[in-house]
């Protein structure tokens, strides 16, 4: 008698792949945070378009990603020692409820037809500012949303494929939108998206967070997280990696807006399915990382996929066919939140509890503090009369590339440094016990 056929996917596949949702308290973060991203993606791409249309001016795209993003350089560092003494649900509370307040603003102010590049210029400062305390506070709230510690990495993959989730939804439905009703409609929906997160944050139910030491005085704390952070070579050594990316690979988003329009002549639906095509490789790439059933082995990844995203923009650079530069925009998205997920994930994991928010704060400046400076630098460099937008995004790519061999090579050394902490939080189990039974007959023969 043949055998049975076993399905490719099967119930225990996704099991796997969603086990953080098991926690009430990540179930409600997660459902109201897909919804509130979705809105945050159809601003992001109607801003692109409204700086590009009123101003046909590469330097100013850059200039407003610098305007949103530059707090976050400054500020993050300050605000992870706030977040290690707050109580980050109120923080999140309170940063959700201001970011609803500006997209409010930037609403009416474009359908009024008032909006001009300054007013947008302010009300990004003032997103930038709120971001600068949400993002290190989301990132060190996702360990008290969780029931057990074993699914931590699971809800960090998670939240990154909630991310993109909404990186392929918003952006499409953006394209569209704004083609019909023009880009005030946008802001409006990203507004009221923001009452979905904010309700999943009141109706959750929270043990209290245990009191942690008497504080220091804020410049100690913050001097203490930056020397843990770059005094220890695993953290160092990703915070370094993800920041290069920042500064010099993912900036060619800011560019997407003239390859779609003068470029490759699609306009702003174009725009759109380019932003999803990027969305859907990245939540592949997060997909991938959340049915995984353990850290080990994330960091053979991160320079893998630091490889394909700089090979793959280079190829978008230079691409003159639709279809193909919507194919690399999703290999680039996939490339790009493997390496940032991954070094996410390595980083929760071995980061010492009383230091998480300092640590966060260093990843959110690595990551959304350094995009501003580089795009600035890609829009300057993008002018016609400079180095133009193909060899700019080229340039971008061939530099994320210079770090791969490097952080390759560098590999042993963090696994070395990485082993003893896995061993003592169970995250090697059977080399835990090992050593435990070995050193229980080693006590033994000496008694």
């Amino acid at each position: 008698m043949p055998a049975t056929k076993q399905p490719l996917v099967t119930p225990s596949f996704f099991n796997v792949m969603l086990r953080a949702l098991r926690a009430r308290n990540y179930r409600l973060f997660f459902a109201g945070q897909l919804i509130s991203l979705i809105g945050s993606w159809l601003t992001t791409v109607a801003t692109s378009w409204l700086v590009y249309r009123l101003t046909h001016d590469t330097v100013m795209l850059g200039m407003v990603g610098f305007a949103g993003q530059i707090p976050a350089f400054f500020l993050a560092p300050l605000a992870g020692v706030l977040i290690d003494r707050w109580n980050l649900h109120r923080v999140l509370v309170a940063t959700q409820t201001l970011s609803l307040l500006q997209s409010a603003a930037l609403a009416v102010l474009t359908l009024t037809g008032t909006i001009t590049v300054p007013w947008i210029f302010i009300l990004f400062v003032f997103q930038g500012l709120i971001n600068a305390f949400d993002m290190p506070a989301r990132q060190a709230f996702v360990v008290q949303m969780v029931n057990d510690p074993q699914d931590l990495p699971n809800a960090i993959a998670l939240n990154s494929s909630m991310f993109n989730m909404a990186r392929l939804l918003g952006p499409a439905v953006a394209g569209v939108l704004i083609a019909a009703f023009g880009e005030g409609i946008c802001f409006s929906i990203d507004a009221a998206s923001y009452l979905a997160v904010i309700a999943g944050l009141l109706m959750m139910r929270l043990t209290p967070r245990r009191a942690r030491h008497k504080p220091k005085h804020v410049l100690s704390e913050l001097r203490d997280g930056i020397r843990y952070a770059f005094g220890f070579p695993p953290i160092r050594a990703i915070l370094l990696l993800l920041a290069l990316v920042s500064l010099v690979g993912v900036p060619y988003t800011v560019l997407l807006p003239v390859f779609a329009n003068d470029i490759l002549s699609g306009g702003p639906k174009l725009l759109g399915f380019l932003t999803a095509a990027s969305g859907i490789g990245a939540l592949t790439g997060a997909l991938l990382l959340a049915a995984r059933k353990s850290v080990l082995g994330l960091g053979r990844i991160i320079p893998l996929a630091t490889a394909g995203f700089g090979t793959a923009i280079i190829g978008f650079a230079y691409s003159r066919s639709i279809p193909l530069s919507i194919a690399l925009m999703a290999v680039a998205g996939f490339c790009m939140v493997t390496q940032m997920a991954s070094g996410n994930t390595l980083l929760q994991t071995i980061v010492d509890e009383d230091k998480r928010g300092r640590v966060m704060s260093l990843f959110a400046m690595s990551f959304a503090g350094m995009m501003p400076i580089g795009s600035l630098l890609v829009g300057t460099l993008a002018r016609p009369d400079r180095l133009g937008p193909s060899l700019t995004v080229a340039l971008c790519g061939a530099s994320t590339l210079i770090a791969v061999p490097i952080f390759a090579l560098y590999l042993p050394t963090l696994r070395k440094h990485i082993r003893p902490i896995y061993i003592r939080r169970g995250i090697l189990p059977q080399i835990a016990t090992g050593l435990q039974s070995a050193t229980s007959t080693l006590e033994t023969r000496e008694s």
